[in-house]
């Protein structure tokens, strides 16, 4: 049994959310109305998943995550509405440590639920079974338990300059293209952030995400790393240096006009389950590129997106990275590439920022 504490201050979503996974028949559900009685349930109910609301009276979902994550981390979904002001509360969440999230449904709830419930059961399994970063933290967790008082928050330093690149000879067009879900928008900031500003590959990011969010997002990443970070929403030329990041509900492609190669947003396809499919992305490519100039990432996320177009790039003379499952939260798509043969290097997360580096140079 998957034991899922549900902490909401609605009554009809606590009583939808209990009745949509008691259905299941291996989830063992308790209810919190608030961060405050989830903090005192943590301790008595030991749940293996939590999904958390994130606007609540007492103690809202934000405290209540930080909590949790230093006191007794566990796998967290947040309930998150679909706003511009939900998105960014969602992306500091998942700095905070929740693996996922899931956007509250509008308009009549109950109605909406039986559309949600599929993909709400899907992600909360998927988290149930999640990895935790050992690392995420620690500091202020060991802080805690020696009973010291939190450590003094300082404006974080300058983030050292990477060391430039000298660009390799060989064809002039190269792209980096990247997929990820569950766990991917931390994961970006642990990829990107170590790249310099005169990496020489334009990179293309396909991350599962609504359109709601994925604007947020770009900016975020371009306040964190030396690259300049976009969300896709027209053709743009894609430039060396340049992150394109795929617009949510919607599919990224590469297309190619009388100026060059172009990151496009186009309208998702029913045949591909999750956007901006990660699938869609790299077949584009290939369809505009040779596949020695194209190199796939495939990261944290559950699934398989991904997995067949980049084992084909790949058996195609492209380049493939999947990250390792010791650092995934969720080894799903990375892992169904490494089953299917089309990985050329498994590495941790931390590892891949230079091996990106070491093939541009």
């Amino acid at each position: 049994m998957i034991r899922l504490l549900i902490v909401d201050d609605s009554a009809l979503m606590r009583r939808l959310l209990g009745e949509v996974f008691k259905a299941e028949g291996d989830f063992e559900v308790a209810f919190a109305r608030d961060g405050a009685e989830a903090l005192e349930a943590l301790s008595a109910f030991r749940p293996d998943v939590v999904t958390l609301d994130i606007q609540m009276p007492r103690m809202d979902g934000l405290a209540c995550l930080d909590r949790i994550m230093l006191e007794q981390p566990c796998p967290v979904v947040m309930l998150s509405s679909l706003t511009e002001a939900g998105a960014a509360e969602t992306l500091k969440a998942l700095e905070l440590g929740a693996v996922d999230f899931i956007p509250k449904p509008r308009g009549a709830v109950s109605l909406a639920m039986d559309e949600l419930a599929p993909r709400l059961v899907e992600k909360v399994r998927a988290a149930a079974g999640a990895r935790l970063r050992r690392s995420l933290r620690l500091v202020e967790r060991v802080r805690l338990r020696a009973g010291l008082p939190p450590a003094v928050t300082r404006e974080p330093p300058p983030r050292p300059v990477p060391p430039r690149i000298l660009p390799a000879s060989g064809p002039a067009e190269r792209v980096v293209l990247v997929g990820c879900s569950t766990g991917g928008p931390p994961a970006l900031d642990r990829l990107l952030g170590p790249l310099p500003a005169d990496f020489p590959w334009p990179i293309l990011v396909a991350q599962h995400m609504p359109a709601a969010f994925t604007g947020p997002l770009a900016r975020r990443l371009d306040k964190l790393c030396a690259l300049d970070v976009m969300e896709v929403t027209r053709p743009v030329p894609i430039r060396p240096g340049q992150v394109y990041v795929g617009r949510g509900d919607a599919d990224i492609i590469l297309g190619r006009r009388t100026g060059g190669l172009v990151a496009m947003a186009a309208p998702a396809l029913p045949e591909h389950r999750w956007h901006p499919s990660v699938d869609r992305m790299v077949s584009s490519a290939m369809q505009h590129l040779p596949a020695e100039c194209l190199v796939g990432v495939l990261m944290t996320g559950m699934g398989d997106d991904g997995a067949a177009a980049m084992a084909r790039l790949r058996a195609e003379g492209g380049r493939t990275i999947a990250e390792a499952e010791e650092t995934a939260v969720v080894w799903g798509m990375p892992g169904e590439l490494v089953r299917a043969g089309g990985a050329e290097a498994v590495l941790p997360l931390e590892a891949i920022a230079g091996m990106l580096m070491g093939w541009a140079a």
